[in-house]
């Protein structure tokens, strides 16, 4: 089966194109600020370079945050439209877990992001399963979650050596196997913390 997939939520946007086991096709660039102007780009010029039409696709995949939060809604509009247009199913999952599961399954994994103002956005995997799920963390609080990890991933370390969007279909591809793509529906951005606008909406009310 053929699975496309994205990943728009770090600083580099990542495609993939995937089938079955073997990886067609990947490219990753730099994101920040122009996520909308590359993405569906990206996309025609994979699937062009690799000679396979949209509708030849039979999975969608994507990333749901936590990281930029333009970035997340960005991907899962592009990537649900696509989807929605040919009656494909989504399978969307959280930045960190595309990313942990680029490693051994079978491990305990943490994965760490910078989330800025001395924060950081982490999540612990065992067994190939989520078992903290994205929480804002202080550098104490990282540091106790990775104590007693096998692995811990820093997310902008896996950027400079892997492609996420490859590891988010490479993910989708065994939650198919497993008949588990139900679980996977929910494509509700995962942003952690509210953007700073949010913030500022929300405090006449709290005031009051």
């Amino acid at each position: 089966m053929l699975i496309l997939a994205a990943d728009t939520s770090l600083p580099l946007l990542s495609v993939a194109l995937l089938d079955g086991p073997s990886l067609i096709g990947d490219v990753a660039l730099e994101g920040k600020g122009s996520r909308n102007e590359k993405l569906l780009p990206a996309i025609d010029w994979l699937l062009g370079e690799s000679g396979v039409d949209r509708s030849n696709i039979g999975l969608f995949a994507v990333t749901r945050g936590p990281g930029s939060f333009t970035g997340v809604r960005i991907g899962l509009a592009t990537i649900q439209g696509l989807a929605l247009v040919l009656g494909r199913p989504v399978c969307a999952m959280s930045t960190h877990e595309a990313i942990a599961m680029s490693e051994d399954g079978g491990r305990r994994i943490v994965v760490i992001d910078d989330a800025g103002r001395g924060e950081y956005y982490v999540s612990r995997f065992e067994a190939g399963r989520e078992v903290v799920p994205p929480r804002l963390a202080s550098a104490s609080e990282r540091d106790q979650l990775s104590a007693s990890a096998d692995v811990v991933i820093s997310a902008a370390d896996f950027l400079q050596r892997g492609n996420v969007a490859a590891s988010c279909a490479r993910r989708a591809s065994a939650v198919a196997e497993r008949g588990e793509l139900g679980r996977y529906a929910d494509a509700t951005p995962i942003y952690v913390r509210l953007a700073e606008a949010e913030v500022k909406l929300q405090r006449p009310q709290n005031a009051g």
